[in-house]
C-alpha cells in the first residue's frame, strides 16, 4: 500500500467524505449527499481550528479513506493532551484491505507528535466489528460512554 497518501482534507473532499459517511447503516439514516452546505460549513470551521484535522486516506487520486482527529489540551493526567478520534470510514471496496490500521496508525502517530498522553475514541455499540477492529489495534473499552442528544 505504498501507493496510499494520507493529507489534511480540502474543501473538495467534502463529497467523498459525505459519502462514506453515509455508506453504513447509521450514516444513512443522518447524513446527506444533497446538500452540503452544512458540511462545507462545518469544514470551513475546523479548517481554522488548529486542534482540528479532518484527515483522508487518498489512492489513486480517490479518496478512500477519512477521520477526524481532534487535540484536546487539559489539566488533568498533569495538564498532558489527549486525542479523540471521530468519524472513522474505510470506502466500502477497501475494508479489509489494511487501509483501516493505516489511518488509524498515522492518527496514533500525529497524536503523539502533538505531545498526546492518551487517544481515545467511541464506537456505537452495534458496531460490532469495528469493535473488534479497534481492541486488535490495542484499544481497550475501558470506560461506559454517554450521550445526550440536543
Amino acid at each position: 500500500m505504498s501507493d496510499l497518501d494520507i493529507r489534511p482534507a480540502v474543501l473538495d473532499d467534502i463529497p467523498a467524505i459525505v459519502a462514506m459517511l453515509a455508506d453504513d447503516p447509521l450514516g444513512a439514516q443522518r447524513e446527506t449527499l444533497e446538500d452540503l452546505t452544512p458540511y462545507t460549513a462545518a469544514f470551513e470551521r475546523l479548517s481554522k481550528d488548529p486542534n482540528q484535522i479532518q484527515a483522508i486516506a487518498v489512492r489513486e487520486d480517490r479518496v478512500v479513506g477519512t477521520l477526524q482527529l481532534t487535540i484536546i489540551p487539559g489539566l488533568s493526567r498533569r495538564g498532558s493532551n489527549r486525542s479523540i478520534i471521530e468519524g472513522v470510514r474505510i470506502h466500502a471496496d477497501e475494508r479489509g484491505s489494511g487501509l483501516g490500521t493505516r489511518l488509524m496508525q498515522w492518527a496514533v502517530d500525529e497524536s503523539r507528535r502533538q505531545n498526546c498522553q492518551l487517544v481515545q475514541l467511541t464506537s456505537d455499540a452495534s458496531r460490532t466489528d469495528a469493535r473488534r477492529f479497534y481492541e486488535r489495534l490495542g484499544f481497550e473499552a475501558s470506560h461506559v460512554g454517554f450521550k445526550l442528544q440536543l
